[in-house]
């Protein structure tokens, strides 16, 4: 029988992505937006800096297409678990902040937030 979670055997990253659309589907919108927040993340770590990057003379360019593409980082699944967590202990320090000003409303979505990305952490 099928089931509409993401197998555990999966990549992280595949994992998350493909439990994007069953929150949207579901309507969860702390969950999508806890999700999509933690792709973005994953997607932003991959990034190349452009510390290398500097203006020069249009004779000495890269020519032909795809010619300036820079590859992006490799993850490993150890990288990517480490940026969930990261996600998720941020949601709990902003959760703590927010019940000591008194908004335990935001700090409940919140902790929905960090569970929602916890649930697709490997056990172990």
């Amino acid at each position: 029988m099928p089931t509409d979670s993401p197998s555990e055997t999966a990549p992280l990253r595949d994992r998350l992505r493909a439990a994007l659309p069953i929150a949207m589907k579901a309507r969860d919108r702390r969950a999508a937006g806890a999700l999509r927040s933690a792709l973005a993340a994953i997607d932003n770590a991959e990034s190349v800096d452009a510390v290398d990057a500097r203006a020069g003379a249009i004779e000495n360019s890269a020519v032909g297409l795809g010619a300036a593409e820079v590859a992006r980082r490799q993850l490993t699944e150890a990288d990517i678990e480490r940026i969930v967590r990261t996600e998720i202990e941020e949601r709990h320090t902003a959760a703590g902040q927010y019940e000591q000003s008194g908004h335990a409303d935001r700090a409940a979505d919140l902790r929905a937030e960090a569970d929602a990305l916890a649930v697709h952490l490997s056990v172990g």
